[in-house]
C-alpha cells in the first residue's frame, strides 16, 4: 500500500488558513477587498475583542444569489479568473478564491447576502468548513459577513495572538491603507461598538488624508502628478517640516491595491534629498495606474508585495516627481504650523507715541528704528567696520573659500586689528576699533572684497526667485542670525546655512576630483584589521574617483598618497578615514554617487562656522546672499531646518495688537 495520501479537503482549508489568514486583520484584508470587488460604495466594518470574538463586515455591492453564496466558501471559486490569460492582467484585489473557506476552516462565519434591492435574499451558516444553514431571508443589496469566535478550533494559533490592542491596531492600519487607496469609497470601523475610523467617500483623497491623520497634516500636503508611457503618478506628499519616526505614514497604491514595496519607498525618500532629517520620514500617499500586464500580483500570499516589469522606469518617476514637486515649494516652516491666517478684519491695538530720548547712535538711524536695524526694502545702511575690516574679515576662520587656512599675522594684535574669536565658553569679544561712515565706493569695495573672499570658487547657481530676501538685524546666542522683511522675522541657523552653502560648492568639486589631488610628500599611513583590509584592497578604485589614492603598505597598512587640495585644512586624514569607513560598510557594489554625496556632507560640516562664534554685519549679509544662491536653501545636507519664521501677524498676535 502507498505512503501518499490525498488530504482531506477540511485539512487542506485549515493549511491554507496558515497561509491566508495570520491574524484578525487578515480577515478583514480579505472581507473588505471583496467588497471592494463587489463595487461597494460604503463599507462598515464593526469588530469585537481586537476581531478575536467578531468581524463584521457589511457592504452595499453588487451581493450574490444563492447558488453563488454557497460556491463562493468552495476552494479556488472566484468570478474573476476565467481563463490563463486573465492571470497576467488582473484588475481586482482578489482573485485566487482561498479567503473564504480559509476563514470558514477556522472560525464561525455567517453570512447575509441579496444580489438586488428586491429584498429577498439568502442566509449561509458555515462552523469549521462544515457547512451549517443555508436558508431564504431578508436582506438588502449587498453583503454582510459576519465572522465570530476566530481560530476557536485551532487553539496552537489562538495561543501566539498578541494584546487586542495590538490586533486592533493591525486592522486599524490596514482600514487606513484601504481608505487612501480608495477615497471613492466611505469606510466605517468600529470597535466594541465605538468609531474609530470614518471616511466620506466623496473621491477627494485630501480628505481621506484629513479624516485619517487630522486637518493639521492635510494642510501640509502638496499634491503630486506626473506620467510616462507605462506608468500614471498620483497622490500628495507632506512638506519636510512634518516627518515621522517610521515609514509607517507611507502609503503606495498600485492600481488601487495597497502594497509593500521597498523601492518605490527609497525612491520617494531619495526625492526628498536632503530635506529629511536622519531617521525621519515623511507623509505621502502614493497612486500609480499601470497597465495589468506590466505587473505581477500573485507573487505573495497576502498580495502585499508585487512584481513590476518596468520598475527602474517607475522609480525614476517617482523620485523626479518629488524632487520637482518639493523644489517648486518655499519650504520655510512657521514658528507655529496652528497659527491661523490673518483675517481681513482684525481689531487693532490703539497705538500710543510715547516719548523717549534717543541715544546719538539711534538719532543717526532711521526715525522710530532701533541701531543696527532697518525696515524692509530699505538700503543697507553705509556702516563698516574700520580701515581695518578687511583684514579682520579675511581673519575669521569662516570666512575663506573653504580648504583655505585663514592668513594670521602675528602683528595684527599689536597693530590693534579687530579679530573675531570663537570659544566655547560664549561668544567672541567684540571688536575694539570704533566703526566710521565711509564712502560709498569703499563700502562697495569692502563688501565686494569680503563676498570674494567667502564665496567658493565654484559657481552658484541663480538665487531662487522663491526665497526671500532678508534683512538683518543681529545674532542671537552666537548661534542664530536674526533677520526681517515685510513678511515678518526670520531666524537662521549659521551652522546650518553655512553647511548647505559648503555642500553645494564641494558637491560639485567631487563631480571631477582627480584633476585637484595633489601628491603628498609625506604619505599618511592608515592601519585596519585583517578583514578590513582585504576588503579595502578591492575597492581602491572606487576611493579614487573621489580622488583619494591609496595603495598597499604591507600587512593591514596602507598609505594616502594623494588627495584633493580643497578639503577642509586640518580635516584630511578624519575625513578620508570616515570616507573608507563608509566605503568598507556598504555591503553591495560601492555607489561613486553616493561616495562624492557622502565626502560633500562631510566636508561640509568640517568647513563651516560653528555655534557660539560671532560674526559681523557684513559677514552675515554675505552668508544670507549665498545662501540665497543656493539649489536648495531650506535645509542643511542633513535635513535640518535653516529658516524659520515669524509671520507679522503671529508677532501682533503675541503682543494683543490683534484681538
Amino acid at each position: 500500500m502507498g505512503k501518499i495520501n490525498i488530504l482531506d479537503e477540511h485539512i487542506a482549508n485549515q493549511i491554507a488558513a496558515g497561509e491566508v489568514v495570520e491574524r484578525p486583520s487578515s480577515v478583514v484584508k480579505e472581507l473588505v477587498e471583496n467588497a471592494i470587488d463587489a463595487g461597494s460604495t460604503r463599507i462598515d466594518v464593526a469588530i469585537e475583542e481586537g476581531g478575536l470574538e467578531l468581524i463584521r463586515v457589511s457592504d452595499n455591492g453588487s451581493g450574490m444569489d444563492p447558488d453563488d453564496c454557497e460556491t463562493a466558501f468552495f476552494r479556488h471559486a472566484t468570478s474573476k479568473i476565467a481563463s490563463t490569460q486573465d492571470l497576467f492582467a488582473i484588475r481586482t484585489l482578489g482573485f485566487r478564491g482561498e479567503a473564504l473557506p480559509s476563514i470558514a476552516a477556522v472560525s464561525k462565519v455567517e453570512c447575509l447576502t441579496a444580489p438586488d434591492t428586491s429584498g429577498l435574499g439568502c442566509r449561509f451558516v458555515m462552523e469549521g468548513g462544515t457547512v451549517r444553514a443555508k436558508t431564504e431571508a431578508t436582506a438588502p443589496r449587498g453583503t454582510d459577513v459576519a465572522v465570530r469566535e476566530l481560530f476557536y478550533n485551532t487553539p496552537a494559533r489562538l495561543k501566539y495572538m498578541k494584546t487586542i490592542q495590538t490586533e486592533l491596531g493591525h486592522v486599524t492600519d490596514y482600514i487606513y491603507r484601504l481608505a487612501l487607496a480608495h477615497p471613492g469609497i466611505a469606510f466605517t470601523l468600529k470597535h466594541n461598538g465605538h468609531t474609530l475610523v470614518q471616511t466620506l467617500g466623496n473621491g477627494d483623497l485630501l480628505q481621506a488624508i484629513a479624516a485619517i491623520y487630522g486637518t493639521t497634516v492635510a494642510k501640509s500636503m502638496l499634491p503630486i502628478h506626473g506620467e510616462t508611457l507605462d506608468y500614471r503618478l498620483d497622490g500628495y506628499i507632506a512638506k519636510p517640516e512634518l516627518t515621522r519616526a517610521n515609514r509607517g505614514g507611507i502609503s503606495t497604491v498600485i492600481n488601487g491595491r495597497y502594497i509593500r514595496n521597498y523601492p518605490m519607498v527609497q525612491a520617494l525618500l531619495q526625492g526628498y534629498h536632503t530635506l529629511l532629517p536622519i531617521n525621519r520620514f515623511p507623509v505621502a500617499v502614493l497612486h500609480v495606474q499601470m497597465d495589468p500586464t506590466l505587473i505581477d500580483v500573485n507573487v505573495h500570499p497576502a498580495k502585499l508585495e508585487v512584481r513590476f516589469s518596468k520598475e527602474a522606469e517607475l522609480m525614476q518617476l517617482v523620485e523626479r516627481e518629488v524632487r520637482e514637486t518639493l523644489g517648486n515649494q518655499r519650504l520655510i516652516p512657521a514658528a507655529s504650523m496652528s497659527a491661523a491666517k490673518r483675517p481681513q478684519e482684525a481689531v487693532v491695538q490703539e497705538q500710543l507715541e510715547l516719548y523717549r530720548p534717543q541715544a546719538p547712535q539711534a538719532q543717526a538711524s532711521a526715525a522710530g528704528q532701533p541701531a543696527g536695524a532697518r525696515m524692509p526694502g530699505a538700503a543697507a545702511p553705509a556702516e563698516r567696520w574700520s580701515a581695518s575690516a578687511p583684514a579682520a574679515a579675511s581673519a575669521s576662520p569662516w570666512a575663506q573659500p573653504p580648504g583655505e587656512a585663514p592668513e594670521r599675522s602675528g602683528s595684527a594684535a599689536d597693530a590693534g586689528e579687530p579679530q573675531l574669536r570663537s570659544t566655547s565658553a560664549g561668544p567672541a569679544a567684540q571688536p575694539g576699533a570704533e566703526r566710521e561712515r565711509l564712502a560709498p565706493s569703499e563700502t562697495a569695495a569692502a563688501s565686494e572684497a569680503l563676498l570674494r573672499a567667502m564665496t567658493p570658487q565654484a559657481e552658484q547657481p541663480p538665487a531662487l526667485p522663491d526665497f526671500p530676501k532678508l534683512h538683518p538685524i543681529g545674532q542671537l546666542h552666537g548661534t542664530y542670525i536674526v533677520a526681517q522683511n515685510e513678511e515678518g522675522l526670520f531666524l537662521i541657523d549659521q551652522h546650518a546655512a553655512h553647511e548647505r552653502i559648503n555642500y553645494e560648492h564641494y558637491y560639485e568639486k567631487f563631480g571631477n576630483p582627480a584633476e585637484a589631488s595633489q601628491e603628498l610628500l609625506v604619505p599618511l599611513t592608515l592601519e585596519f584589521t585583517t578583514i578590513e583590509a582585504a576588503k579595502l584592497a578591492d575597492r581602491l578604485p572606487q576611493l579614487e574617483q573621489a580622488g583619494v589614492y591609496l595603495e598597499p603598505f604591507g600587512g593591514a597598512s596602507f598609505l594616502v598618497r594623494a588627495y584633493p587640495h580643497w578639503l577642509p585644512s586640518g580635516e584630511e586624514q578624519a575625513l578620508i578615514e570616515e570616507m573608507i569607513e563608509w566605503v568598507l560598510g556598504e555591503k553591495k557594489q560601492v555607489d561613486i554617487g553616493k561616495l562624492r554625496e557622502k565626502a560633500a556632507i562631510m566636508c561640509s560640516c568640517k568647513a563651516s562656522i560653528k555655534a557660539n562664534q560671532s560674526i559681523g554685519l557684513l559677514e552675515i549679509e554675505t552668508l544670507l546672499d549665498q545662501l540665497a544662491a543656493c539649489r536648495n536653501p531650506y535645509t542643511c545636507p542633513h535635513g535640518r531646518p535653516i529658516v524659520v519664521s515669524f509671520s507679522t501677524y503671529e508677532l501682533e498676535k503675541m503682543f494683543k495688537r490683534v484681538m
